[in-house]
């Protein structure tokens, strides 16, 4: 986010004195011309004319802000940043911490030279957490609040001092290792002078007060570090015009890794720094933690010694140093009524629910910069727990099945900690908000016989290709007695972007087959689902038309259920096969194939329902050869019609069924109270369609 410059930066003017060695070659030859008083006043009246040409020259200049304290921070990996930073990096320190940027950041929107928010990664992009990020922030802590700190931040990991040393950087750039050299291009090829450049350039909004310095590794043992250190901070302090005695510079020690770190014995050399440079702290490492490597800090030791960097320039300042606050986000309470959703992974604390019907999620992400929750039509901004985990709570979410993702960087992902289910063209996370005792007949229930849902794959020969299918058989089917006794065959369709799984993992399918038929409502049947080729999406820009009877999308499937899976469950399952005894149904798209479908075969089936059907456009004059325009022979053939749908969903149906009855079609319609184009809708829409199959 670009921030731009302090908000006290103002406009004087500035009054140029003319040049000093003209005024004076002048007068010299003046004087050699003249002499007494007249050349005197001569002199005078031309140094008056000179001041009071140049005094009209008045340019505008941004006035310097004293309360803007600046910090150059330079050297190699760790002050580059070799830690992913974590949640808690992430949360904004706010207005009074700013970064100049000392390369592009496109992606951030950060412009090189441009003051923006101070949030990692404050070397390069692709950099990780910094000493500098929490100098800063303790530096905004420690500090009264009308200063504000910024940070120009340039470091290369493996870089020399050499690197820094405007006497050395040429021959240096020519013998650098080739993966040194992207970084080394990045700054022009002259990180010192990146450093000057931004820091001249601040010098016109703040003051600078520091250097900040973590180099040493690549030098360990070079007796000479101390002198070249010399000699970098002489020469910056030169090139900017400032005194040693109000610029100090912190040194931090390398890693100490509990006396087993790569380069400790760097921090001999480094402890001494202050006998060769006597504006130097240093800034010591004990007990900062560190990554395998025994070489780079990791996150927590980043921020431990960041802080100590900044708690030593506070006291250098004449302030006393605060440490700041890790977590500002606000942790999210799960009250003790919230139970585990039965959803939820074994093993997994989350996703779980209140009796306020709320849901709450967690996922551990500390690499994450943000995370999003996606449910219901609205996205959640997922809160860092500060321990690398990331929490969501919900408004109170309405019963029933609901898909979810979280996001990452744009990405949608499945939530580890829940059961995944195939919706959204895609596998999904979900979760189920229960109803109470009136959501048992999708319940198993004990003393129910229960009945089996088989996975079968079948050839077919109209596509050459194997298929997939769920088949419900009911309980009695299993059973000796009921050996030689054949069953009438529902054929069930999903929706748009689900598959044939849907039925039975979000619809329960099966325990409102199993509770109907055990209590008489319902006659024991079969029942087929298939993924009827529309697991992808429509393709409403180039996929033709959606109305019904003329779409392509999911026609495909009508040749494979007639020639190939009907055929294939009667050989192998013990059905009727005769027209009377065979039913079609579907939800959302599974409903305009289902009028696809028996409509133009009408010798196959007798039985039809639609559960938010998606029929579009339908014409009951000219559908399906005129069918309704034939009440008597469409009454006749059909035995059921049943349409349905959601209170709070508009797909049509109302009306269609309207133009149904109006042209003497025989229609049952059902409304699901209160709810949307959901699994809970369509669970509603089953139950109230099976009691009134094959009962002619």
């Amino acid at each position: 986010m670009f921030v731009g410059k302090p908000e006290s930066v103002k406009t004087q003017a500035i009054i140029y004195q003319p040049e000093q060695e003209t005024i004076n070659q002048y007068i010299y030859n003046m004087k050699q011309k003249n002499n007494g008083i007249r050349t005197r006043k001569i002199i005078r009246s031309i140094l008056m004319a000179f001041i009071l040409a140049w005094g009209f020259q008045t340019p505008t200049h941004a006035k310097v802000d004293p309360n803007f304290y600046i910090f150059l921070c330079f050297g190699q990996s760790n002050m580059e940043g070799a830690a992913r930073p974590e949640a808690q990096d992430m949360v904004s320190p706010g207005p009074r911490f700013l970064l100049m940027p000392a390369v592009d950041d496109p992606q951030r929107g950060r412009k090189m030279g441009e003051w923006c928010e101070a949030l990692p990664p404050l070397c390069r992009p692709n950099n990780g957490l910094t000493p500098a990020d929490y100098f800063g922030r303790t530096m905004i802590a420690s500090l009264p609040k009308e200063i504000k700190v910024g940070v120009i931040h340039v470091a290369i990991g493996g870089i020399k001092i050499e690197g820094f040393m405007p006497d050395e950087i040429s021959n240096y750039v020519k013998t650098a290792p080739g993966w040194m050299k992207g970084m080394l291009e990045a700054y022009g090829n002259n990180p010192y002078q990146r450093l000057v450049d931004l820091a001249k350039k601040a010098q016109k909004d703040g003051v600078i007060k520091g250097v900040l310095m973590h180099q040493g590794e690549s030098n360990t043992g070079d007796k000479e570090w101390a002198n070249k250190v010399q000699k970098v901070y002489d020469q910056l302090l030169g090139d900017l015009q400032l005194k040693p005695e109000e610029v100090p510079l912190l040194a931090g020690e390398v890693v100490q890794a509990n006396g087993q770190g790569q380069c400790i014995a760097m921090n001999k050399q480094i402890d001494e720094l202050p006998k060769t440079l006597h504006t130097a702290q240093v800034i010591s490492s004990e007990g900062c933690t560190n990554g395998p490597d025994r070489l780079h800090f990791d996150a927590a030791g980043y921020r431990e010694l960041g802080c100590r960097y900044g708690e030593k320039m506070a006291q250098l300042l004449g302030y006393e140093p605060v440490r700041p606050v890790m977590e500002t986000h606000q942790a999210i309470e799960v009250p003790a009524d919230a139970f585990i959703a039965e959803t939820t992974v074994p093993g997994n604390e989350f996703p779980k629910i209140d009796k306020q019907r709320r849901a709450y999620f967690r996922i551990v992400a500390p690499e994450a910069k943000k995370v999003v929750l996606d449910i219901c039509n609205k996205k959640y901004d997922m809160q860092p727990d500060g321990k690398g985990a990331w929490m969501a709570v919900t408004d109170p979410l309405v019963v029933g099945f609901h898909y979810y993702f979280m996001n990452i960087g744009g990405v949608n992902f499945i939530d580890p900690s829940t059961e995944t289910f195939f919706g959204c063209n895609r596998e999904a996370g979900g979760i189920e908000i229960p109803e109470g005792d009136e959501g048992n007949y999708y319940r198993p229930q004990v003393n129910v016989p229960h009945g089996q849902v088989r996975s079968i794959y079948y050839w077919s020969e109209q596509k050459k290709e194997w298929r997939h299918a769920m088949v419900y058989t009911p309980a009695e089917y299993e059973l000796k007695k009921f050996q030689k006794k054949r069953y009438p065959v529902l054929y069930l369709q999903h929706g748009m972007g689900e598959d044939e799984t849907g039925w039975s993992k979000q619809g329960h399918m099966q325990h409102i087959m199993d509770n109907a038929i055990a209590n008489g409502e319902a006659v024991p049947m079969i029942v087929v689902m298939e993924s009827g080729d529309i697991k992808a999406p429509f393709n409403f820009a180039g996929g033709g038309s959606n109305r019904q009877g003329f779409s392509d999308y999911g026609a495909s499937f009508y040749p494979v259920l007639i020639n190939d899976l009907i055929p294939y469950i009667d050989a192998n399952f013990r059905t009727k096969t005769d027209r009377d005894n065979r039913a079609m149904a579907g939800l959302s798209w599974g409903g305009h194939q289902t009028f696809d479908v028996v409509l133009n075969h009408m010798n196959k089936f007798s039985y039809m329902g639609a559960f938010s059907g998606a029929i579009f456009g339908l014409d009951v004059k000219t559908a399906y050869n005129g069918i309704f325009t034939r009440p008597e022979e469409f009454n006749k053939q059909i035995h059921y019609l049943f349409l349905s749908c959601g209170s709070e969903e508009n797909f049509g149906t109302e009306a269609l069924v309207k133009n149904l009855r109006d042209a003497g079609i025989k229609t049952d319609y059902y409304v699901s109270e209160g709810t949307h184009h959901e699994w809970l809708t369509w669970r509603r829409c089953f139950r109230q369609f099976i009691p009134h199959l094959f009962k002619k």
